[in-house]
């Protein structure tokens, strides 16, 4: 099937519903979602994000941004962390996914919409995804999924319609930067965030801060090693993640790999 088969068929997936609430992460696959649902005549749009610690704040931002320059309706709810999320369980992403669709799907109701949309695609069930359980459980709809979209179909047609977040790197909540059984404040997911926004910021784009107490080891793209680890740029990162508070900086020969720290707990 062809992109263009698989946009028509959203579109018709996205007509048929008349109305729905979508939950925006500020991630490619919601931002692309909500977009193309903003173009249909006569839909019925509510883009609701949830806020919370474990939450890039870049990423808030960007969805707020891009409803404002869309004019789309949007609302932005607080969340704090969960109690039963706090020690940073094994299965943290369903206990948190089940809280984020409580709240969605109370705002829901109270606008008065029954159908829940979120940004899942073809792609992300190849994956580990424990927090998809709490999709179904709440009855969430997934129409980039419905209508067959992999990661790579979003990309390009993100790029097509000028979407800034097109080449955006793929991202999970900064809870997935620390191991299970650790309890997490809020000042170290932020420490966190700051720490890749670093490295982000010295070209070291798509990687991940692993944090083991004092230690953080730094995942990055395999490609990327041999210059993560050169003279001057090796000099910046110590000390830019020292002056962070870090205070032994590691490199994992490995590089990069989605569910590290899941594969580390089993």
């Amino acid at each position: 099937m062809s992109r263009e088969e698989k946009l028509q068929n959203l579109r018709s997936i996205i007509s048929d519903a008349g109305s729905a609430v979508i939950a925006l992460s500020g991630g490619t696959d919601s931002i692309f979602l909500v977009h193309v649902a903003s173009s249909m005549k006569d839909f019925r749009l509510l883009a609701v994000t949830v806020n919370s610690p474990y939450m890039f704040e870049s990423e808030v931002s960007e969805a707020i941004k891009f409803c404002h320059d869309h004019r789309v309706d949007h609302k932005q709810i607080m969340m704090g962390v969960p109690e039963n999320v706090k020690n940073n369980p094994p299965d943290r992403c369903y206990l948190c996914k089940t809280e984020v669709m409580k709240v969605i799907s109370q705002e829901a109701h109270r606008a008065g919409i029954s159908n829940i949309f979120d940004g899942t695609n073809v792609d992300d069930t190849s994956d580990f995804r424990p927090g998809m359980k709490a999709l179904k459980e709440y009855g969430i709809r997934s129409p980039l999924l419905e209508a067959g979209f992999t990661k790579a179909d979003i990309r390009a047609l993100s790029k097509e319609a000028g979407l800034s977040t097109w080449e955006k790197p793929s991202n999970a909540c900064l809870l997935t930067r620390f191991p299970h059984g650790t309890p997490v404040k809020d000042e170290d997911l932020r420490k966190a965030e700051a720490a890749e926004l670093f490295l982000s910021q010295l070209g070291i784009v798509g990687s991940r801060i692993r944090v083991h107490g004092e230690v953080v080891r730094i995942e990055c793209q395999k490609e990327q090693i041999e210059t993560l680890l050169s003279g001057k740029l090796r000099e910046a990162i110590i000390k830019g993640l020292k002056d962070l508070g870090y205070q032994y900086i590691t490199v994992d020969l490995e590089g990069y790999r989605s569910g590290s720290m899941n594969k580390r707990s089993e």
